[in-house]
Formats: C-alpha cells, structure tokens, sequence
C-alpha cells in the first residue's frame, strides 16, 4: 500500500499542478467563462486513464499463464522506463512548467473552446496513462488484494488535496525538495517493478536463471509475516530473488540514483564581447 501511495501522491500531484496552473491563468487573465471547457478535458483525461487501466487488467486476466507471465513482464518493464523518463523530465523542466503550459493556453484561446479542451486534456493524459501503467505495474508486482488499488487512491486523493490548497495559497512546500524525494523513492519502486518483471519472463521462459537464487531468505522473512508483507508492498522486495533478478535491480538503481541526484551541470555562457569604444580624433584649434 504504501509505495502506491506514494506513486499516486507523486503523480496525482503532477496532474493536480498541471491542472491548479491551466485554472489559475485563466482565472487572472479574466476568461473564467473558459474553465468548462478545462475540465471537460481533465475528465476525458481522468476517464481514459481509468479505462487503460481497466484494459490491462482486462487482458491479462484472459491470457494463459506463460502469456499473462509475458504480458505482465513487459509491461512491467515499459512503465519502468516511462516512470524513469518521467522522472527526469519533471527534474530538469519543472522550472518551465508554468511558462510552457501559458504558452500553449494563450494560442488555445486564440483557436476557440476544442482547443482549450484538447491542451487541457492532452497535459492530463500524459501524467494520467502513465501513472495507470504504473500503478498496475506496481500492483500486479505486489500481488493479489485491494491494498495496492487503495494506497493508490489515498495518495491521488492527498494530491488532489494539496493542490487545491497550493491553489488557496492555505500551504506552502517546498516543491523541489519533494520531487526530489519522492523521485528517490520511485526510483527504488521502479528497481522493484523491474525485478519482478524480469521474474514474470523468467516463469514465462523467455529469460533463464529461474532456479538460479542469488539469495533465498524466506525462513528468516516469511513472505505471510508482516514485514515480509511490509517489504514486498514497499520495496517489491522477494526473498527468494535470483540472479538475474538482483543484477537487474542494481544494474537500474545504482546508475539512475547516482544521475537523478547528480547537481545539474550550469551552461557556461560565453561572455559577449564588448566592443571598445570609438576614439574621437582630437580636435585641432
């Protein structure tokens, strides 16, 4: 429950300033006769997010077992690397949100109502298709039970909650640092997700190693304890993990923690050259 709290509180935010930033501007710049035409993309995004969700669960629930091994495998590996760009997207443009989401408003309202609906609906869609991969990447990982539908839900609902306060300006966070941590711990959610993806095309035979336990824990963490039920909802952690398994997840972790929390390297402006200033030639009496 808790690492699809925190995927929904992540992404719902992102969504939710998305949104609180399209509301805002046009409140200011005096169109707020425009906002109907917001929201009906933001529920067009909402209710497409919810049915892509539905449709993979959908088609995985109708396939074999070495299929739906397959199925959820590759899909497991996809929203890992949706969630990994995503990540370092919001890093390096979240400065340049605001002013590229008005940029798009503006020439919006100069098309009309559609247009309004479709930037409305296309910059939803974008957080909202890829937290349902993720999310059900992270709940097929977990295993069976509503804990993981209702961490998801409580974290959008936080979100939803925290975005319409930023909007009231009643709270103020410091927006960077908890991209930054939650960022962090997506990364180790992802490593998880990852593993059991390379697990399910393991059971699937379309990779090796099945019997080959890097490490097997499971009389020291019993998968039905509580912290053994702790460490799988939070970390997809396994205690019996093979080797594939472990390489991949640090061949993933290690090098992405390290370029996530690398300091961003400054562009070095060249200085622009000045000219010396024209010599007057000296006046003869």
């Amino acid at each position: 429950m808790l690492a699809n709290y925190l995927i929904g509180l992540r992404e719902g935010l992102e969504a939710t300033l998305v949104v609180s930033i399209l509301v805002a501007y046009l409140v200011k710049a005096g169109h707020r006769d425009r906002l109907r035409p917001i929201w009906l993309g933001v529920a067009g995004a909402i209710a497409l997010s919810l049915a892509f969700g539905a449709l993979l669960t959908f088609t995985s629930n109708n396939l074999s077992f070495e299929a739906q091994e397959r199925f959820g495998g590759l899909m497991s590996i996809v929203a890992v690397v949706f969630v990994t760009w995503m990540i370092f997207w919001m890093r390096r443009t979240a400065r340049f949100l605001k002013t590229e989401l008005q940029g798009k408003l503006d020439a919006a309202l100069l098309m009309g109502t559609f247009a309004l609906t479709v930037t409305a609906f296309i910059a939803v869609a974008r957080e909202g298709l890829e937290t349902s991969l993720f999310i059900w990447a992270a709940a097929q990982s977990a295993g069976s039970g509503a804990s993981p539908i209702v961490g998801a839900t409580l974290g959008i609902a936080t979100a939803v909650v925290l975005g319409y306060l930023l909007y009231r300006r009643a709270v103020t966070i410091n927006l960077a640092k908890f991209f930054t941590w939650t960022g962090a711990g997506l990364i180790i959610v992802a490593g998880g997700v990852l593993a059991y993806g390379v697990h399910d095309l393991q059971e699937a035979g379309d990779l090796p190693g099945l019997n080959n336990l890097a490490f097997d824990v499971s009389s020291a963490v019993p998968p039905d304890s509580w912290y053994g039920t702790l460490l799988k909802g939070t970390l997809n952690f396994s205690p019996e993990t093979t080797w594939l398994q472990a390489v991949a997840w640090l061949l993933y972790v290690v090098p992405v923690m390290y370029l996530f929390f690398r300091p961003a390297r400054k562009s070095a402006t060249p200085p622009v050259p000045t000219e010396p200033a024209p010599v007057e030639p000296a006046r003869t009496p």
